[in-house]
């Protein structure tokens, strides 16, 4: 019965991963650096919208709140997987969240985290969505403005 669970949730999990907002896919990646554990420069050279960050956030495609919890009273059957979001702000900077939406396998190898915006070195990635990026730039950005608001 356990084995049933779980390929329930992968279902789920995989479903939803299918049907993320925006067409990343549809622009070409726009040029980044890293320094150290940061990329400190916006990706759009202008600062995301923290409304519509949290607005993906708690989108059950976005996949957010299906590993992480947070500031989202509204929201039920929020993640415990990851970190809560709460005070994300306080204990990050708006680099060091970039970095980590953009591509947290540059910080750790194993993270079960997905690279919201890369298409390379990636494996089991459908044929449909090889060469796209799970979300856009803006959306990286917006998500970044939104978590630095999150001071506790």
């Amino acid at each position: 019965m356990a084995k049933l669970g779980f390929r329930i949730s992968a279902s789920i999990l995989a479903g939803a991963l299918l049907a993320l907002p925006g067409d990343a896919g549809a622009q070409e990646l726009r040029n980044y650096t890293v320094v150290g554990d940061a990329i400190p420069l916006s990706l759009t050279g202008v600062a995301g919208d923290a409304a519509r960050g949290r607005a993906l956030v708690v989108e059950r495609s976005s996949t957010c709140i299906l590993c992480h919890s947070g500031p989202f009273p509204e929201q039920k059957f929020q993640g415990d997987l990851a970190p809560d979001l709460s005070g994300s702000g306080s204990r990050a900077s708006e680099g060091q969240l970039r970095l980590r939406l953009v591509d947290a396998s540059r910080l750790n190898a194993a993270t079960i985290m997905p690279s919201y915006y890369r298409v390379d070195g990636l494996n089991r990635v459908g044929t449909p969505w090889r060469g796209k990026s799970i979300l856009s730039a803006e959306q990286i950005e917006d998500i970044v403005a939104y978590l630095v608001s999150l001071r506790e």
